[in-house]
Protein backbone atom coordinates (compact mmCIF):
# COMPACT_ATOMS: atom_id res chain seq x y z
CA UNK A 1 0.00 0.00 0.00
CA UNK A 2 2.21 2.76 -1.36
CA UNK A 3 -0.30 5.48 -0.49
CA UNK A 4 -0.15 4.55 3.20
CA UNK A 5 3.67 4.47 3.09
CA UNK A 6 3.71 7.89 1.45
CA UNK A 7 1.29 9.26 4.06
CA UNK A 8 3.31 7.90 7.00
CA UNK A 9 6.58 9.22 5.54
CA UNK A 10 5.06 12.65 4.99
CA UNK A 11 3.87 12.83 8.61
CA UNK A 12 7.40 12.23 9.91
CA UNK A 13 9.10 14.36 7.27
CA UNK A 14 11.65 16.78 8.78
CA UNK A 15 11.09 15.39 12.29
CA UNK A 16 14.39 15.31 14.16
CA UNK A 17 15.15 12.72 16.79
CA UNK A 18 16.23 9.16 17.34
CA UNK A 19 15.97 7.25 14.04
CA UNK A 20 15.11 3.96 15.68
CA UNK A 21 12.31 5.59 17.68
CA UNK A 22 10.94 7.30 14.56
CA UNK A 23 10.99 4.03 12.60
CA UNK A 24 9.10 2.28 15.41
CA UNK A 25 6.49 5.04 15.50
CA UNK A 26 6.10 4.94 11.73
CA UNK A 27 5.68 1.16 11.79
CA UNK A 28 3.04 1.46 14.52
CA UNK A 29 1.11 4.13 12.57
CA UNK A 30 1.28 2.06 9.39
CA UNK A 31 0.02 -1.01 11.28
CA UNK A 32 -3.03 0.90 12.58
CA UNK A 33 -3.82 2.25 9.11
CA UNK A 34 -3.56 -1.17 7.45
CA UNK A 35 -5.81 -2.66 10.13
CA UNK A 36 -8.36 0.11 9.51
CA UNK A 37 -8.21 -0.52 5.76
CA UNK A 38 -8.91 -4.25 6.23
CA UNK A 39 -11.92 -3.49 8.44
CA UNK A 40 -13.34 -1.07 5.88
CA UNK A 41 -12.82 -3.57 3.07
CA UNK A 42 -14.75 -6.15 5.11
CA UNK A 43 -17.61 -3.64 5.18
CA UNK A 44 -17.75 -3.76 1.38
CA UNK A 45 -15.50 -0.93 0.26
CA UNK A 46 -12.83 -1.30 -2.37
CA UNK A 47 -9.18 -0.86 -1.44
CA UNK A 48 -8.79 2.73 -2.64
CA UNK A 49 -11.94 3.89 -0.84
CA UNK A 50 -10.83 2.08 2.32
CA UNK A 51 -7.37 3.69 2.20
CA UNK A 52 -8.81 7.18 1.67
CA UNK A 53 -11.30 6.83 4.53
CA UNK A 54 -8.70 5.27 6.88
CA UNK A 55 -6.31 8.16 6.25
CA UNK A 56 -9.11 10.69 6.63
CA UNK A 57 -10.18 9.19 9.95
CA UNK A 58 -6.60 9.00 11.19
CA UNK A 59 -6.07 12.70 10.49
CA UNK A 60 -4.94 14.89 7.68
CA UNK A 61 -1.29 15.02 6.73
CA UNK A 62 -0.74 18.55 8.04
CA UNK A 63 -2.62 17.87 11.24
CA UNK A 64 -0.69 14.69 12.01
CA UNK A 65 2.61 16.32 11.14
CA UNK A 66 1.77 19.09 13.59
CA UNK A 67 0.87 16.60 16.34
CA UNK A 68 4.05 14.57 15.83
CA UNK A 69 6.13 17.73 15.73
CA UNK A 70 4.59 18.89 19.00
CA UNK A 71 5.39 15.56 20.65
CA UNK A 72 9.05 15.76 19.74
CA UNK A 73 9.14 19.43 20.70
CA UNK A 74 7.65 18.51 24.08
CA UNK A 75 10.45 16.01 24.65
CA UNK A 76 13.09 18.65 23.94
CA UNK A 77 11.29 21.19 26.14
CA UNK A 78 11.13 18.64 28.97
CA UNK A 79 14.86 17.97 28.66
CA UNK A 80 15.58 21.71 28.69
CA UNK A 81 13.56 22.29 31.87
CA UNK A 82 15.24 19.31 33.54
CA UNK A 83 18.59 21.00 32.85
CA UNK A 84 17.32 24.35 34.17
CA UNK A 85 16.06 22.65 37.34
CA UNK A 86 19.40 20.85 37.78
CA UNK A 87 21.29 24.16 37.51
CA UNK A 88 18.86 25.84 39.94
CA UNK A 89 19.32 23.03 42.49
CA UNK A 90 23.11 23.24 42.13
CA UNK A 91 23.15 27.03 42.57
CA UNK A 92 20.88 26.82 45.62
CA UNK A 93 22.99 24.05 47.16
CA UNK A 94 26.27 25.89 46.60
CA UNK A 95 24.83 29.20 47.86
CA UNK A 96 23.20 27.71 50.97
CA UNK A 97 26.26 25.59 51.80
CA UNK A 98 28.56 28.57 51.26
CA UNK A 99 26.43 30.77 53.50
CA UNK A 100 26.38 28.26 56.36
CA UNK A 101 30.09 27.52 55.95
CA UNK A 102 31.02 31.23 56.02
CA UNK A 103 28.80 31.70 59.09
CA UNK A 104 30.59 28.84 60.83
CA UNK A 105 33.96 30.38 59.95
CA UNK A 106 32.86 33.76 61.34
CA UNK A 107 31.57 32.12 64.51
CA UNK A 108 34.81 30.18 64.95
CA UNK A 109 36.84 33.35 64.56
CA UNK A 110 34.57 35.15 67.04
CA UNK A 111 34.92 32.30 69.54
CA UNK A 112 38.68 32.63 69.38
CA UNK A 113 38.49 36.40 69.90
CA UNK A 114 36.07 36.10 72.84
CA UNK A 115 38.23 33.42 74.50
CA UNK A 116 41.28 35.68 74.12
CA UNK A 117 39.37 38.66 75.56
CA UNK A 118 38.25 36.57 78.54
CA UNK A 119 41.86 35.50 79.15
CA UNK A 120 42.97 39.13 78.87
CA UNK A 121 40.40 39.98 81.54
CA UNK A 122 41.90 37.27 83.77
CA UNK A 123 45.52 38.19 83.05
CA UNK A 124 47.66 38.57 86.18
CA UNK A 125 44.60 38.06 88.39
CA UNK A 126 44.57 35.48 91.16
CA UNK A 127 40.80 35.62 91.71
CA UNK A 128 37.70 36.41 89.68
CA UNK A 129 36.04 39.57 90.99
CA UNK A 130 32.43 40.63 90.48
CA UNK A 131 33.58 43.31 88.09
CA UNK A 132 35.42 40.70 86.03
CA UNK A 133 32.35 38.47 86.01
CA UNK A 134 30.23 41.31 84.62
CA UNK A 135 32.76 41.92 81.86
CA UNK A 136 33.03 38.21 81.01
CA UNK A 137 29.23 37.86 80.97
CA UNK A 138 29.01 40.84 78.63
CA UNK A 139 31.50 39.25 76.24
CA UNK A 140 29.51 36.00 76.11
CA UNK A 141 26.18 37.81 75.72
CA UNK A 142 27.63 39.67 72.75
CA UNK A 143 27.60 36.43 70.75
CA UNK A 144 24.72 34.26 69.55
CA UNK A 145 26.53 30.92 69.45
CA UNK A 146 28.29 30.60 72.86
CA UNK A 147 25.92 28.93 75.30
CA UNK A 148 28.28 28.48 78.24
CA UNK A 149 31.64 29.53 79.60
CA UNK A 150 33.60 27.81 82.36
CA UNK A 151 36.79 29.22 83.84
CA UNK A 152 39.34 27.07 85.67
CA UNK A 153 42.32 28.08 87.74
CA UNK A 154 45.01 25.63 86.60
CA UNK A 155 47.95 27.20 88.41
CA UNK A 156 48.38 24.04 90.46
CA UNK A 157 48.73 21.86 87.35
CA UNK A 158 52.46 21.43 86.75
CA UNK A 159 52.25 19.90 83.28
CA UNK A 160 50.22 21.63 80.56
CA UNK A 161 49.47 18.25 79.03
CA UNK A 162 47.47 17.39 82.16
CA UNK A 163 45.24 20.47 81.95
CA UNK A 164 42.51 18.65 80.01
CA UNK A 165 42.40 15.84 82.57
CA UNK A 166 42.21 18.38 85.38
CA UNK A 167 39.42 20.36 83.68
CA UNK A 168 37.44 17.21 83.03
CA UNK A 169 37.27 16.31 86.72
CA UNK A 170 37.48 19.70 88.46
CA UNK A 171 34.75 22.17 89.38
CA UNK A 172 35.03 25.48 87.50
CA UNK A 173 35.98 28.62 89.42
CA UNK A 174 33.32 30.47 87.44
CA UNK A 175 30.50 29.39 85.15
CA UNK A 176 28.03 31.38 83.08
CA UNK A 177 25.23 30.06 80.82
CA UNK A 178 22.87 31.66 78.34
CA UNK A 179 20.25 30.46 75.88
CA UNK A 180 21.23 30.78 72.24
CA UNK A 181 19.15 30.64 69.08
CA UNK A 182 18.84 26.97 68.11
CA UNK A 183 15.60 25.95 66.33
CA UNK A 184 15.19 22.25 65.54
CA UNK A 185 15.52 22.71 61.77
CA UNK A 186 19.00 24.15 62.33
CA UNK A 187 20.18 20.67 63.40
CA UNK A 188 22.89 22.31 65.52
CA UNK A 189 25.05 20.61 68.13
CA UNK A 190 27.10 22.09 70.96
CA UNK A 191 30.80 21.32 71.39
CA UNK A 192 33.47 22.59 73.78
CA UNK A 193 36.02 25.16 72.69
CA UNK A 194 39.01 25.57 75.03
CA UNK A 195 41.83 28.09 75.35
CA UNK A 196 44.35 28.82 78.09
CA UNK A 197 47.16 31.21 78.95
CA UNK A 198 49.53 28.34 79.75
CA UNK A 199 50.08 29.65 83.27
CA UNK A 200 47.06 30.11 85.51
CA UNK A 201 43.72 30.20 83.66
CA UNK A 202 41.91 27.91 81.27
CA UNK A 203 38.68 29.00 79.54
CA UNK A 204 36.26 26.46 78.08
CA UNK A 205 33.21 27.55 76.09
CA UNK A 206 30.33 25.51 74.74
CA UNK A 207 29.62 26.69 71.21
CA UNK A 208 26.97 25.97 68.61
CA UNK A 209 28.04 24.20 65.41
CA UNK A 210 25.95 23.63 62.27
CA UNK A 211 27.90 20.80 60.65
CA UNK A 212 24.78 18.62 60.40
CA UNK A 213 22.92 21.34 58.51
CA UNK A 214 25.82 21.66 56.09
CA UNK A 215 25.64 17.92 55.41
CA UNK A 216 21.85 18.06 54.98
CA UNK A 217 22.25 20.85 52.43
CA UNK A 218 25.23 19.43 50.55
CA UNK A 219 24.63 15.71 50.09
CA UNK A 220 20.91 15.68 49.11
CA UNK A 221 21.42 18.79 46.96
CA UNK A 222 24.31 17.25 45.04
CA UNK A 223 22.41 13.94 44.70
CA UNK A 224 19.34 15.71 43.24
CA UNK A 225 21.52 17.76 40.88
CA UNK A 226 23.45 14.71 39.64
CA UNK A 227 20.19 12.80 39.06
CA UNK A 228 18.60 15.64 37.08
CA UNK A 229 21.75 16.29 35.05
CA UNK A 230 22.05 12.58 34.25
CA UNK A 231 18.42 12.53 33.06
CA UNK A 232 19.07 15.53 30.79
CA UNK A 233 22.30 14.08 29.40
CA UNK A 234 20.63 10.69 28.83
CA UNK A 235 17.74 12.28 26.89
CA UNK A 236 20.25 14.19 24.74
CA UNK A 237 22.29 11.06 24.04
CA UNK A 238 19.08 9.25 23.11
CA UNK A 239 18.12 11.91 20.58
CA UNK A 240 21.65 11.90 19.21
CA UNK A 241 21.32 8.14 18.63
CA UNK A 242 24.34 7.43 20.86
CA UNK A 243 22.74 6.24 24.09
CA UNK A 244 24.16 3.20 25.87
CA UNK A 245 24.69 2.08 29.46
CA UNK A 246 28.32 3.19 29.38
CA UNK A 247 27.45 6.83 28.71
CA UNK A 248 24.85 6.80 31.51
CA UNK A 249 27.58 5.70 33.95
CA UNK A 250 29.90 8.41 32.60
CA UNK A 251 27.21 11.09 33.06
CA UNK A 252 26.46 9.88 36.59
CA UNK A 253 30.05 9.55 37.79
CA UNK A 254 31.69 12.50 36.02
CA UNK A 255 28.74 14.84 35.50
CA UNK A 256 29.66 17.89 33.36
CA UNK A 257 33.11 16.48 32.61
CA UNK A 258 31.45 13.23 31.52
CA UNK A 259 29.16 15.12 29.16
CA UNK A 260 32.16 17.01 27.75
CA UNK A 261 33.84 13.66 27.04
CA UNK A 262 30.63 12.49 25.35
CA UNK A 263 30.47 15.72 23.30
CA UNK A 264 34.14 15.53 22.23
CA UNK A 265 33.83 11.88 21.18
CA UNK A 266 30.69 12.68 19.22
CA UNK A 267 32.36 15.61 17.48
CA UNK A 268 35.30 13.47 16.48
CA UNK A 269 32.98 10.74 15.20
CA UNK A 270 31.15 13.28 12.97
CA UNK A 271 34.46 14.61 11.58
CA UNK A 272 35.69 11.10 10.75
Amino acid sequence: MKQIDAYVNSVYQNIGGNKKEIQELKAEMKSHLIEAVHELKMEGMNEQEAINIAIERFGGEQEMRSIVGQLFKAQKTFAKWVLYLAIAVLLFTVSAFGFVWSTEEENSNENSIVATQVLDTLHNKNNITEEMKVKINSLIKGTDQISMVEIYNVSDVDNNNLVFDYVRDAKPDYRFEQKVWNPKWLQASFFPYGNGDGKQWYVEMETRHMGSLMSIILFPGVAIYVTLFTIWATINAYHHKRLNVGWIFVFTLFNVFGYLIYYIFGKRARVN
